[in-house]
């Protein structure tokens, strides 16, 4: 999607929502360099002074990365997901921690207001993860096994306890990937029968428990 031409008052501010909003729709995945100065510059119709602080306060953000010498790389897509990046950094267990934090909590709400559609799509879900790893897809396997945390925190029905997690999906998706590669296909994949059984019955101190527990053993392994 082509950038707007912007006007001339709050030309920063202009610039720097116009590629926070193509970093957001996918623009510019993740990990790909953007546009170079100039090339910016040019497209909206403003100085490259006005582009460079406009990158300068993205990748204070976290959203960008700049590598001197290569270029400008997206890094994370929204403030949330770059500031809990930065805090969490590469370390799986850090990563493992946050998730905890957040998905523990979520279950026991789930389980308290779920709904029943909500509880058919976690199921639907849980199916999906559980078939790919036994089929070694491991892309198809990681996709639902994140979809299927994600509608779990969705069902607590707390809309911050949800942004917060969208914020970390990235770091969600690549623990994911690192807790399944070395497992695949020697083991049975983690459970989460329990959960979806806890959740069904409405006990949020099971459900509890259930999101706790592997989490914990995967720290433990980190």
């Amino acid at each position: 999607m082509p950038l707007a031409t912007t006007r001339r008052t709050g030309l920063v501010d202009q610039v720097i929502a116009q590629l926070k909003d193509a970093i957001a729709e996918g623009e510019w995945p993740i990990g790909q360099r953007i546009p170079t100065e100039a090339e910016l510059a040019e497209s909206l119709g403003v100085g490259r002074n006005t582009v460079r602080e406009a990158v300068r306060a993205l990748a204070h953000g976290g959203l960008l990365e700049v590598r001197q010498g290569d270029g400008t790389y997206v890094r994370a897509t929204s403030e949330v997901s770059g500031a809990i990046r930065r805090l969490c950094g590469t370390e799986l267990r850090e990563v493992l921690g946050v998730r905890r934090a957040l998905e523990v909590e979520a279950a026991r709400l789930a389980a308290e207001v779920r709904t029943d559609e909500e509880l058919a799509t976690i199921a639907e879900l849980l199916d999906q993860r559980d078939t790919a790893y036994r089929t070694e897809e491991l892309e198809t396997y990681i996709r639902a096994d994140t979809e299927f945390h994600l509608a779990v925190v969705r069902a607590a029905h707390n809309d911050l306890l949800t942004e917060l997690y969208r914020g970390i999906l990235e770091a969600v998706i690549a623990s994911v990937a690192a807790t399944t590669d070395t497992r695949l296909p020697e083991t049975e994949a983690i459970g989460h029968r329990g959960l979806l059984e806890a959740l069904e019955a409405g006990d949020s101190a099971r459900a509890m428990a259930e999101a706790a527990g592997f989490l914990d053993e995967l720290i433990q392994e980190a």
